[in-house]
């Protein structure tokens, strides 16, 4: 009886997840102990960063909420942070978590426009290379003025929605009523390639347009919350904001909308692949009968998420409230005027978000651990202890790199910080220090594409309901990012070494 139970739990554990993972884990759980008691907290510090990576990367093993999870009560148990400091990380980050709750929820609601309109540029741009750079730079665009979480989450749904309909039709399922799309077991043999080719084609879209969000949102104030935060530090506006991050930001948006038609012409890490022609004949049907089956309850519902979407868009390029407070509204009046009063159909919106809110709080806790630990101050040190002329250049490197292994917007704040300290001790002119602010800025948006956990639309991306059904892992996104990372990272380092 003990030897079955025991089993039980061996079983239960991460359940589905291979035997090796489990014991990896388990070996984490051992070892981070031992570490903190032999060596010190920074080097357990350290230890746990990796480990943490690591579940990221087997996330198509096992959902990283639990493995990380398991690692970070361990680490508040072993007190390399505290309770209170991982909710002092959570109040700083509040304006992401409710953006999670409630706006991911509030595209939910828009699918069936955003499906709608999707489908015509899909269907209509013929040009792979085209297609792409569309993409690419609409994701840029809205980026430098909506929450690249936002725009993420648009790109997500429609891929979701394209998805769907292709793997129903193919499996002998109604497209417009609910089934079952993550497997393929249903899935006629004669269809696999043509579905291998569907999600080659679609990550290489999902990818243009999360390097995009990047890519628009390093330019302007609004376009990522740090930038928000290092404005507020220089007493930058708008305007003033955009014009001094320009000489770096400007020419790195058109290497990277250039280095998007590259890739898919030539057709290097992944991307180039062409919509099967199967595939668009299926969407192709799809649309036209949507169209010529839609009733006026329909087409009213399609008018309401409309003006709801432009409502959305005014409110964020205003900045009327909160984020989050925004998908709300957008919530409340797509549901109040399109006839959805049930719970379980207003629940269904955040099965998706929610996983990741959970993730999300997880890897602040990591952040958590690295600032209690302050694992990134010697590298702080020793930037600012470097002749003036080669400190933008070092700092923009540094931010990068620690970005892409770390939240980019803890990283701006602990590096503006250090800064602005010895700006006001008089260590610096003004100029060096809005040169050094720049470096910043730019050093924590661009290089940190390297890695899903350098940016939180990234690492949404890769714990989406899309990345599994794409097979988009950690490991293929990281490749597919090479190519941006090594144009973004070095122009970006070259223009705030030398073009500031």
């Amino acid at each position: 009886m003990s030897g079955s139970i025991a089993q039980a739990f061996a079983h239960n554990f991460l359940g589905q997840s291979p035997r090796w993972y489990k014991a990896t884990i388990v070996g984490f759980l051992i070892l981070n102990a031992v570490v903190l008691f032999t060596i010190g907290p920074v080097a357990a510090g350290w230890l746990l960063v990796i480990e943490f990576i690591f579940t990221l990367a087997m996330a198509l093993k096992c959902y990283p909420l639990m493995p990380g999870g398991l690692l970070l009560i361990e680490a508040l148990l072993l007190k390399m942070t505290t309770p209170q400091a991982l909710y002092d990380e959570l109040l700083h980050n509040f304006p992401v978590i409710l953006l999670l709750m409630f706006m991911v929820a509030g595209i939910y609601f828009m699918k069936d426009m955003l499906l709608f309109l999707f489908s015509r540029l899909l269907l209509g741009v013929r040009s792979k290379a085209i297609l792409a750079l569309m993409f690419c730079f609409l994701s840029a665009f809205l980026s430098a003025f909506l929450d690249a979480l936002t725009v993420t989450a648009v790109i997500i749904s429609a891929a979701v929605g394209f998805y769907s309909v292709y793997h129903r039709v193919a499996s002998g399922n109604d497209p417009r009523e609910d089934s079952e799309f993550a497997d393929d077991e249903h899935l006629p043999s004669r269809h696999h390639e043509d579905l291998n080719q569907f999600r080659a084609f679609l990550r290489s879209l999902l990818m243009h347009g999360a390097v995009g969000t990047a890519l628009g949102g390093v330019c302007t104030l609004v376009g990522e919350p740090q930038n928000l935060l290092i404005g507020h530090e220089m007493g930058w506006h708008f305007g003033e904001f955009f014009t001094k991050v320009a000489p770096v930001s400007l020419p790195v948006l058109v290497a990277g909308l250039v280095t998007c038609v590259l890739l898919e012409k030539l057709r290097w890490f992944g991307y180039g692949t062409l919509l099967p022609d199967n595939v668009r004949a299926v969407l192709a049907n799809y649309a036209a009968e949507d169209n010529a089956k839609r009733t006026p309850r329909q087409t009213a519902a399609l008018l309401v998420q409309g003006a709801a979407a432009l409502i959305l868009i005014g409110c964020l390029a205003f900045h009327l409230a909160e984020v989050g407070l925004i998908g709300l509204m957008v919530i409340v009046l797509i549901t109040a005027f399109t006839g959805i009063t049930d719970e379980h159909r207003l629940g269904s919106a955040f099965k998706d978000a929610m996983p990741f809110t959970a993730l999300l709080v997880v890897f602040f806790a990591v952040v958590a651990v690295i600032h209690d630990q302050h694992l990134f101050v010697p590298l702080i040190e020793w930037v600012l202890a470097l002749p003036m002329d080669q400190q933008p250049g070092m700092l923009f490197i540094a931010n990068g790199l620690l970005s892409a292994i770390s939240d980019n917007v803890f990283v701006a704040t602990i590096y503006i910080t250090e800064v602005k300290q010895a700006f006001l001790a008089g260590h610096m002119t003004r100029e060096h220090f809005e040169t050094l602010a720049i470096a910043i800025n730019t050093g924590t948006n661009l290089p940190s594409v390297a890695t899903p956990n350098g940016q939180a639309a990234f690492l949404f991306l890769l714990t989406s309901a899309i990345a599994p059904l794409v097979r988009l892992s950690y490991g293929r996104m990281v490749w597919m990012a090479v190519p941006y990372t090594v144009v973004m990272g070095l122009l970006g380092w070259y223009a705030v070494s030398y073009w500031l």
